[in-house]
Parts: structure tokens; sequence; C-alpha cells
């Protein structure tokens, strides 16, 4: 069963049971390891603070502490777990490559990574900045994704296959947004300078690179390999070096 778009957190963990446990009838030696992952689990946010122990932690001991942090984030802020709800809905729904929960919630490292920072924005507004940009490290060091604690993420957000993605500081990132692999999203060359802003829908394909006081509006694309350091009006895209516009509403090319 297809979860709907931004589905709560209650919605989806029976979905995900139900697909660990139809999993673990077929094969099971993978059903022992969907016991520790997910089945012995009391819902969503306790699987989800797992994986990052188990993905960002390097030693028995990391893998529990982390663990525990991302517990206790969760507990602390269940709106964390609601965005985890809707990242995981999000990417069902837009990703033609599958057809389940499980997949994107255990072998995504994208996914996985995003959650993390979810949590070290929470550890970064209560001020706990040293194990925020610990998280960071350890996410970019392991998982190949490094955001940056200040930036500003809004939910159903996917990071496609999850590799080489950079979004550095103060970086506002709006709803339904994919990332593909080898993004950057950041400051340009001033040292104190704006950071971008990404608009809902956007979609950032791979190898594209956003710097500066710019604004990416909704629904605009940045084609492959594109260095946008200019606006780029909603529903237009942004292709090449420099970027230019192009397929932009008839407004925007008069």
């Amino acid at each position: 069963m297809t979860p709907e778009r931004n589905s709560s957190s209650k919605d989806l963990w029976p979905l995900i049971r139900q697909e660990a446990q139809a999993a673990a009838r077929i094969d099971p030696v993978f059903g022992g390891y969907l016991s520790a992952t997910v089945l012995d689990h009391a819902d969503l946010g306790a699987v989800v603070a797992h994986q990052i122990g188990q993905r960002l932690g390097q030693t028995r001991a990391e893998h529990a502490q982390l663990e525990q942090i991302g517990r206790e984030a969760f507990l602390a802020a269940p709106d964390l777990v609601e965005a985890a709800s809707r990242d995981l809905s999000g990417i069902a729904a837009r990703d033609p490559a599958i057809a389940a929960l499980l997949p994107p919630l255990l072998n995504f490292k994208g996914y996985i990574a995003l959650q993390a920072f979810r949590v070290s924005n929470w550890l970064w507004k209560g001020g706990r900045v040293d194990l925020a940009r610990l998280l960071q490290n350890n996410s970019s060091a392991l998982l190949q994704v490094s955001i940056h604690p200040s930036a500003n993420i809004g939910t159903s957000v996917f990071l496609d296959h999850g590799t080489g993605i950079v979004v550095g500081s103060f970086v506002e990132i709006g709803d339904d947004v994919t990332i593909m692999q080898n993004v950057t999203v950041g400051r340009g060359d001033a040292p104190f300078g704006q950071a971008p802003r990404i608009g809902r829908g956007v979609l950032l394909a791979s190898g594209a690179t956003i710097l500066g006081d710019i604004h990416v509006g909704d629904f605009a694309k940045v084609g492959a390999g594109a260095t946008v350091t200019k606006d780029v009006p909603a529903g237009c895209t942004a292709v090449g070096v420099p970027a230019r516009l192009t397929n932009c509403p008839s407004e925007e090319l008069a």
C-alpha cells in the first residue's frame, strides 16, 4: 500500500511494520536484521534514532550514544518524527524506483543523513553546538552528506543518491525539494554574505552549485552541472555555467 504524501508517523508506522513482517517471512536471515532495526522498536522515531546511531557511529559505544541523542531529540521535539515521516512518504511518492517504505528507511543514506541533520539542528538551536557539529562531521565522513546544523530545511525533502551533498550555514530549503548527488548550496565569495534560499518543490540536479545571496523560486529547476549565482524565478529552469534561464513562464520571458 502506497502511503499518502506527507503521511503522519501514526499512519506510516503500521505500514512499515507490515512490510517488515512480510519481508521477514520471506527471508528468515534478513528477518533477524529486521527484528533489530524495525520490529523490536515501538515507533518510527525509535527506528530512525537507531539508524542514526548505526550509520553515524563507528564503535558500539558511539552507536549507543548517538542513538540515545536521537531518542532524546525525538522525545523532546515530536515534530522531528513527523518531519521524518513526511520525508519518507515524500520519497515513496517521488522515486519511481521504489514501491515500499523499507528500502529508503533502511538503505537510503540520504534519508538518514537528513534525519541526522534534523537532530543536529535541534541541538544547535538548544545551544549544544559542539555536539551538533559532531553529527555533521560524522554524517560528512560516513554518509558523504554535509549539512550545517544552522541550515533551515523543510519537509518531504529527498536527497536522491545522497552522495557528495554540501549544504552550508544558514541555507534555507523549502518543502518538497529534491536534491541529487554532488550538489553544493552555500554562501558566495563574501565571508559573511547571505546564504541561498531554495523555494518549495525545487529540483537541484546532479552537480549543481548554488551560491550567494540568491533565491531559487518555487518549482524551479537547476540543471545538472549548472552554477547559479543569480535569482532563478519560480517555475524557471537554470542551465549552464554561468547559469542562464530557460523554460520560464511567459511573463518571465517577456
